[in-house]
């Protein structure tokens, strides 16, 4: 049954996005081809033939600038979270410019700029009826069809109540309640229970369930990360009545609904566009990266090999995305063998919760010491960035002892590329519990954008000049 909900989920959304698609292409092509066709009509050359054969040659690329600006501000979402008229005006003038900005920059020169600023009007009239009449032929199918989204409200105590209350008292609601899931054991009068959140997964099988609402303002924050990953994983919408917690809401988007006003919670992840453009910037900044501190690399292996007995690069294995394992290099810091020996310094560890640091660790080497201060050790690691097993930022990958040690909340960080550096090496690095670590990558995580990578990439730099918080 839950192989059947994921497969009923991904068809609805890919059909969606397909015909969206399929419109989009219809509508810039046929602006193009009447700005072009009106273009020869005022020169008095009145000719579909010309018309038609310019629109051949430029629609791929501006079709394709177009698709990747609407995935940006969500424009094949689905029905709650995709933009309004003015959101996509803005989008396909922003497109315009990235074009004429491609034409200029690969040498392509224009007597006038007609095209684009003819275009981009035609494009806001028929790729903004396309998409009214999309939206209204298929909210009028869904009526008619009796479609109602599915929906099971999760809490505790009367807040729950007065949720169903409210979604259900609309006349022109289109969410069934289904039941509830309440963390402690109680009756509401006129909702049917389903259990308890451990059997969530066969709830949404066994109900069809489209979308699953937080009712409850004191909904414990690791029992939400959880919830929002599983159901992530099922294809269904994880919604929150106001008010909750706080580390979740940055990563909220407003949803109009009828009486109460619900919020979206997106998994903590890089997906689509988003991936690819943080995998572009890896690719970029790595490759920039090694060529630039080569000089460095190949000094500090020669200090390593000179003073100490071993190799060069220290392979540790820990989990990267999805906690699958992997071989995360370092210039080695220790003597050989000092891995055995870690067992019998617990005792003099520094840090509370997961994390093992030690501020004088007897096992590193002279030069080792001075990598650590500087976390020049780390370095190595923008091969495992070209590899595509981590990102230049990102949640840190930890060593399997602390990761053996976290609690399931904190692993919910494993579901992005772990990083180089991250906001916690610009927050104060070891200086910093597992507790306060995993916030901040939830917060990385909730705002992330270029610009940001850029902004802890440079801060980096500062941070580990002032060594503050690195042992």
């Amino acid at each position: 049954m839950v192989t059947f909900i994921l497969g009923r989920g991904v068809i609805r959304r890919a059909t969606r996005v397909v015909v969206l698609l399929a419109l989009d292409f219809v509508g810039v092509m046929g602006a193009i081809f009447t700005a072009l066709l009106l273009k020869t009509l005022l020169h008095g050359q009145f000719s579909f033939g010309t018309a038609w054969g310019e629109t051949d040659s430029s629609i791929a690329i501006a079709y394709l600038i177009l698709a990747l600006n609407f995935a940006r501000v969500d424009a094949y979402a689905d029905r709650p979270r995709r933009p309004g008229l003015a959101k996509i005006t803005i989008a396909l003038t922003q497109a315009t410019v990235v074009g004429l900005i491609f034409e200029l920059a690969s040498g392509t020169h224009f007597n006038s700029y007609y095209l684009f600023y003819g275009s981009l009007f035609f494009a806001i009239v028929y790729v903004g009826t396309l998409r009214e009449l999309y939206t209204n032929v298929t909210g009028w199918l869904l009526e008619r069809a009796g479609y109602r989204r599915r929906a099971v409200l999760v809490g505790s105590g009367g807040h729950i109540a007065d949720v169903a209350h409210a979604l259900g008292g609309h006349p022109r609601s289109d969410r069934e309640v289904v039941g509830y899931i309440s963390l402690s054991p109680q009756r509401l009068d006129g909702l049917r229970s389903l259990g308890s959140i451990d059997g969530l997964g066969e709830v949404i099988g066994a109900h069809g369930v489209d979308e699953v609402i937080i009712a409850d303002p004191d909904f414990p924050e690791d029992r939400t990360l959880d919830l929002v990953e599983r159901c992530h994983q099922r294809g269904v919408t994880v919604h929150v009545a106001p008010s909750t917690m706080a580390i979740l809401v940055q990563r909220a988007e407003f949803m109009p609904g009828a009486s109460v006003p619900l919020f979206t919670l997106r998994p903590p992840v890089l997906e689509g566009v988003q991936f690819i453009g943080k995998r572009a910037f890896d690719l970029v900044g790595s490759i920039v990266l090694l060529t630039l501190l080569s000089p460095m690399l190949l000094a500090i292996s020669l200090a390593i090999k000179l003073s100490s007995r071993g190799p060069v690069i220290y392979r540790s294995i820990r989990p990267g995305i999805g906690c699958r394992p992997f071989h995360c290099l370092k210039f080695r810091t220790m003597r050989v063998g000092a891995d055995a020996a870690q067992d019998e310094l617990e005792e003099l560890n520094e840090s509370d919760g997961a994390l093992f640091k030690i501020r004088d660790d007897p096992r590193l080497t002279t030069v080792g010491r001075i990598l650590r201060r500087f976390s020049l050790d780390e370095l190595p690691q923008i091969v495992n960035v070209l590899r595509g097993e981590m990102s230049l930022v990102g949640p840190r990958p930890l060593p399997i002892r602390d990761f053996n040690k976290l609690e399931e909340w904190h692993k919910k960080r494993y579901l992005v590329l772990p990083g180089i550096t991250g906001l916690w090496q610009v927050s104060g690095r070891s200086e910093l519990n597992s507790d306060e670590l995993v916030r901040l990558d939830f917060l990385y995580l909730e705002r992330w954008s270029i610009l940001l990578d850029l902004s802890i990439l440079l801060k980096t730099v500062p941070a580990v000049i002032s060594r503050r918080g690195a042992y």
